[in-house]
C-alpha cells in the first residue's frame, strides 16, 4: 500500500501503484513518495529464486523499475520507461529484503533521469538508471517549447 503524502501530492504515482498488479504479485511495498524520490522494498520469495540458488535478477530489474516508476509519476504527470539498464554487484537470497531507493538526477521538459541503489542491509547490491518521458498531458512549462 503507497505512504500518505501531503494533500494532492503523487496522485499519479499513487494510483498507477495501486493498480500495479506485477508488483503486488511480488509483494512490493512503496516506503515513502515524494516528487522525484521513491522508496520500495520487497522479500525474495521462494518463486524469485533462479537455478544457482540466488534471486534472479529480472526480479532485481522489477523492485527498481518499480521505485523509479513511482519517482517519476510523482509530479502528477503520466510519465513511462524510455530506457532503463542496470549493473549487479552482488547477489541475495530466499528470505532477504531488498530496498529500491531513486532519486532523480535531471529533469527537463519532458524527460527525466533517474539513479535507483537497491539495498540489502547497508550492502549495495545493485545500480539501475532510468530515462523517463511524460506522456498525455503536462503542465507546460518554457522547456517543453525545446
Amino acid at each position: 500500500m503507497p505512504v500518505e503524502v501531503g494533500a494532492g501530492q503523487c496522485r499519479v504515482a499513487q494510483k498507477m501503484f495501486e493498480s500495479d498488479v506485477a508488483s503486488k504479485a511480488l509483494g512490493i511495498e512503496s516506503l515513502e513518495l515524494s516528487p522525484g524520490h521513491a522508496v520500495a522494498s520487497m522479500v525474495v520469495g521462494e518463486t524469485m529464486v533462479n537455478g544457482q540458488g540466488i534471486t534472479h535478477g529480472g526480479f532485481v530489474f522489477t523492485l527498481a523499475d518499480t521505485a523509479f516508476a513511482m519517482a517519476c509519476n510523482g509530479y502528477d504527470s503520466p510519465a513511462v520507461a524510455a530506457r532503463a539498464d542496470i549493473r549487479f554487484l552482488t547477489s541475495t537470497c530466499l528470505g532477504e529484503t531488498l530496498i529500491a531507493e531513486a532519486v532523480e538526477r535531471a529533469r527537463y521538459g519532458r524527460n527525466g533521469i533517474y539513479d535507483v541503489t537497491v539495498r540489502r542491509g547497508d550492502d549495495v547490491i545493485a545500480e539501475f538508471r532510468g530515462d523517463s518521458r511524460v506522456i498525455g498531458r503536462a503542465k507546460a512549462t518554457p522547456e517543453d517549447r525545446t
